[in-house]
């Protein structure tokens, strides 16, 4: 395995609705992304707007903002765009790159794909968005 392949293994791995999937399944969704760079300033999604791809940050780092309000930021290991990958809907917010940056990009295509062609893949990433949606409801009583 290249460095940069155990690069995105590891950016893969630390995806909350990926936590469930084995190395094998991860390696899958490397190979079926697509490695961009974009310079600082850059808009890479806009809130509103159909979503069709997901985005893992590999460098750099981004800014959040809903409704002109910046509501997080963005680094190494981060991802967004995922639930888009499940239900194309509108994007919840914007992201613009703050620094360059380097991104695996997974787009709807790949990502059926993916389903279709790995055994249990469908149950796993159930699992893994179930938990997230475990933490999201412990933290909303908080």
């Amino acid at each position: 395995m290249s460095k940069r392949s155990a690069q995105y293994l590891d950016a893969l791995s630390d995806v909350p609705l990926f936590s469930a999937l084995s190395r094998r399944d991860l390696g899958l969704i490397a190979r079926r992304g697509e490695e961009i760079e974009v310079e600082a300033g850059k808009r890479l999604v806009d809130q509103g707007e159909t979503g069709a791809e997901f985005f893992v940050i590999i460098s750099g780092k981004a800014k959040v903002t809903r409704n002109g309000r910046r509501i997080a930021g963005l680094k190494r290991g981060d991802a967004f765009g995922e639930l888009s990958l499940l239900d194309r809907g509108p994007r919840n917010a914007t992201v613009t790159a703050e620094t360059d940056m380097e991104l695996l990009v997974l787009g709807q295509r790949e990502f059926s794909a993916l389903i279709d062609e790995a055994p249990g893949f469908s149950r796993k990433l159930l699992t893994g968005m179930a938990r997230r949606l475990r933490e999201a409801d412990a933290r909303s009583v908080q």
